[in-house]
């Protein structure tokens, strides 16, 4: 019995070092490609565990370089204050249980969209660790609760597009902003799907790089409607991976496609972080 849980004990192991070694080998091709692009826009698909280890990786390579990293989150702004006094404690329980009691975090059973995980929490616990470690880094949101009337007027792009051109413009010399946000948010024109430009087509004028995450199969955890969300199975992609688009109708300079997703740890009211 004992050999049988360490060999699960090592195989998990094992996993846990793929996915890493996956996540820094895409890590480092994005930068590749980014270049010298000082806001770098990361669009996602909400809810897996894939993605925010893969900025985890960018952000600690940019830190490594001795360059000033602002992470931008698509979270409400009204958690900043609870993000800056985490990330700015010694990671303790009680600091981790401050910053996820905020009303965010906290949803009904599980009828959310993905963005509130463990992973999602890890990936803060990241920042406050390179912080610790005397990293010039820091964590936002740049998402704004908007009036429910607002919905589908294309509002909600436009603030989010204002709290992103504004860390742009406060970023110290030789600094990079990575911004996580939804696929359909970052990208650079306008689909067909949504009647008004997404964040991204907004920001065009700066000096930005953007880049979809995709994966070459597996499932993440999303909605197709208010309520109705749920483990969504991915397509899958056999070509090469990264992709890099310079038409100039593109929706993104870069995709890249990890191996596999899975769905993300998800916060529930009974999780314990």
């Amino acid at each position: 019995m004992h050999s049988i849980f360490r060999w699960t004990a090592a195989l998990l192991l094992a996993l846990g070092m793929a996915l890493s070694a996956h996540a820094d080998d895409t890590a480092a091709q994005i930068r590749q490609h980014a270049g010298d692009h000082r806001l770098l826009v990361l669009g996602e698909f909400h809810g897996t565990r894939e993605t925010p280890l893969l900025v985890r990786e960018l952000m600690e390579a940019y830190a490594a370089d001795g360059a000033p990293v602002r992470l931008a989150l698509e979270l409400p702004t009204d958690e900043n204050p609870a993000l800056a006094v985490y990330t700015a404690s010694a990671g303790t329980a009680e600091a981790r249980a401050a910053l996820r009691g905020t009303t965010y975090w906290n949803v009904r059973s599980r009828m959310h969209d993905g963005r509130r995980s463990e992973d999602m929490l890890e990936l803060i616990e990241a920042v406050r660790v390179l912080r610790s470690q005397g990293r010039d880094v820091q964590v936002s949101g740049f998402d704004r609760m908007l009036p429910a009337e607002m919905a589908g007027t294309g509002a909600r792009d436009r603030v989010m597009a204002e709290e992103v051109s504004a860390r742009e413009r406060a970023l110290p010399k030789n600094g990079r902003l990575l911004v996580l946000t939804g696929n359909v948010h970052g990208m650079r024109a306008q689909p067909k799907m949504i009647a008004y430009p997404p964040m991204t087509a907004l920001l065009k004028e700066l000096d930005l790089y953007n880049v979809r995450i995709e994966a070459r199969g597996g499932e993440g955890w999303g909605c197709t409607a208010v309520q109705h969300c749920g483990p969504r199975p991915l397509r899958g992609h056999a070509g090469a991976s990264p992709k890099v688009d310079t038409d100039a109708e593109r929706s993104y300079d870069l995709w890249v496609w990890l191996p596999r997703f899975s769905v993300a740890r998800l916060l529930d009211s009974d999780s314990v972080w």
